[in-house]
């Protein structure tokens, strides 16, 4: 066995290779540069030979089991209308109805004012600022019209004779964000609240303010067409009026609503 290069050696062998032209160092074997990698991957192990029964080997591996959390907010409306025996059951139970996006921005719920054994029930559209603040359903300039209007006829939503009380209410029950009209996705979740409402108040007449209140109780609009022919809703007599905020801003239109309300007396005169 040859003993190693010293270091004058090694040097020596080197500056030999450079004057040959040798200008880096390579490995023993040639490399082909111009070579492209195997693109295959290596080949896994097999897996090992299990003592086990196939019984007990574990299965392949499931995702996992989601509930549908989706619910059904108009069945979860009926279920608790349903259960509601009284108006003050009713009160408590949209008060605690949480399903309603609009309940989060509303400062209170509106639920209903006057003598719920009026022979009148009003449904208007849905509360706005001043509603919302007060917690009463046609307050501001609107409700005092409305107040006048009822006056008129001799009807009154603060009178303890039923027989000259007005009882009134809304479609909605929160003040949409902007004063919006409610969308039909909104006025279907509620209605299962209007319509036992109406049932356990027992109106003998029913007048809707407004588009909104025909839309969800007639399933139509157009309420300059509605307004003044009575029709039938939830098994009751029922007038499409136009609403006090609308008469604020077209007073002309105060002549039709007159005419309207004269309908309205005129109607209770036969049903007494």
């Amino acid at each position: 066995m040859e003993s190693a290069l010293d270091h004058h050696a090694a040097l020596a062998a080197l500056a030999w290779q450079v004057e040959l032209g040798a200008d880096e160092a390579i490995g023993d074997a040639p490399v082909d540069r111009f070579a492209l990698p195997d693109p295959s991957p290596a080949p896994r192990p097999a897996p090992a030979v299990s003592d086990f029964s196939s019984k007990n080997r574990p299965g392949p591996e499931l995702p996992p089991i989601v509930e549908d959390q989706t619910v059904d907010a108009a069945a979860a409306a009926r279920a608790a209308a349903g259960r509601a025996q009284t108006l003050e059951d009713l009160r408590a139970a949209v008060a605690a109805f949480d399903l309603c996006e609009l309940k989060k921005g509303a400062k209170t719920t509106v639920f209903a004012d006057g003598n719920p054994a009026a022979p009148v029930m009003i449904l208007g559209e849905a509360p706005g600022r001043e509603e919302d603040i007060e917690g009463r359903p046609f307050v501001g300039p609107a409700g005092r019209l409305l107040d006048r209007m009822l006056a008129a006829i001799g009807l009154d939503r603060r009178a303890e004779t039923p027989e000259r009380a007005a009882y009134i209410s809304n479609v909605m029950y929160w003040r949409p964000p902007g004063n919006r009209e409610p969308t039909p996705g909104e006025l279907a979740m509620m209605l299962p609240f209007v319509e036992r409402h109406v049932q356990l108040a027992r109106p003998k007449v029913l007048v809707l303010m407004g588009n909104t209140p025909c839309a969800a109780l007639l399933g139509r609009r157009g309420i300059l067409r509605l307004r003044g022919t009575w029709t039938e809703a939830l098994g009751r007599p029922t007038l499409p009026m136009t609403h006090p905020a609308y008469l604020l801003r077209n007073p002309a239109a105060k002549r039709e609503a007159w005419a309207d309300l004269l309908e309205i007396q005129a109607k209770l005169r036969t049903l007494t």
